[in-house]
């Protein structure tokens, strides 16, 4: 069986073709990801409800809803091994999500409206839930957020990662301002318990709370993360988000027999 190495704006992830096959996911989550250091590992699979259901594992071998940036990825995937179209639909455990192919290396995913929104979970953190029931994620406004700052950043995320407030644990997502529409972020995320390059479904939910408080006038937001970039677009009326638009890289970087 072939094993791709993908990333997506530097999130990368190990990727099989699981149809016809009955794995222990979580193992495999475990020994693929320890070959490349990977942070996570994605499975394509059969589905009644989509062109193909995405399952999703944590580098530590721990299942997720879905993931932003392995969306776009595993729909690079679907595309390049004839399972989907370049419009097609995905399965994942937080609800269906719709993809399209911009070009060989870029795809854009709706991502799952929010699920739950506490913009004030504990103080000035915010929590969003992208799906139902959806990945978690705390957003707080870091003043002067430099990627530099990690190690001096990672004992308090770390922290927040287990706080209590967050009874499913939470991706700890830190953003500041670049310009009128542009942050950069930085993401503590669960099951990888480390930083990661990026996160994409943390710079949406960092993008859910900026448009819910009146900060994106247009909807439209550029997410720098360490890795790579992301591009939004958020519709909606009257506090109400009707669509969450993601745009980014998916590529692949190594192919494994396994």
């Amino acid at each position: 069986m072939e094993c791709l190495h993908m990333s997506g704006a530097g999130n990368d992830f190990m990727v099989i073709d699981a149809r016809g096959c009955d794995p222990d996911f979580s193992h495999l989550a475990l020994t693929l990801c320890a070959k490349t250091g990977a942070d996570g590992f994605m499975a394509v699979d059969t589905s009644d409800k989509a062109d193909f259901k995405l399952h999703f594992y944590n580098s530590d071998g721990t299942r997720g809803e879905m993931c932003g940036n392995g969306s776009r990825c595993i729909s690079r995937f679907a595309y390049d091994h004839g399972i989907a179209g370049a419009e097609m639909t995905i399965e994942t455990d937080a609800g269906i999500l719709s993809s399209l192919r911009l070009d060989e290396d870029h795809y854009r995913v709706m991502l799952n409206l929010p699920g739950l929104v506490d913009l004030h979970r504990q103080g000035d953190i915010a929590y969003v839930e992208l799906g139902d029931p959806g990945v978690p994620h705390g957003v707080y406004h870091c003043k002067g957020l430099s990627w530099d700052q990690r190690e001096q950043l990672r004992p308090q995320m770390r922290a927040l990662r287990h706080a209590p407030c967050f009874p499913k644990g939470a991706n700890i997502n830190y953003y500041d301002w670049v310009d009128d529409s542009t942050i950069r972020i930085l993401t503590f995320e669960r099951g990888v318990e480390d930083f990661t390059l990026a996160c994409g479904t943390g710079s949406g939910s960092a993008a859910v709370v900026l448009w819910l408080t009146g900060q994106l006038p247009d909807g439209r937001l550029t997410v720098e993360n360490p890795g790579g970039t992301l591009k939004f677009e958020i519709t909606g009326t009257d506090k109400q988000i009707r669509s969450i638009g993601m745009s980014g890289p998916a590529q692949v970087i190594g192919r494994y027999e396994i």
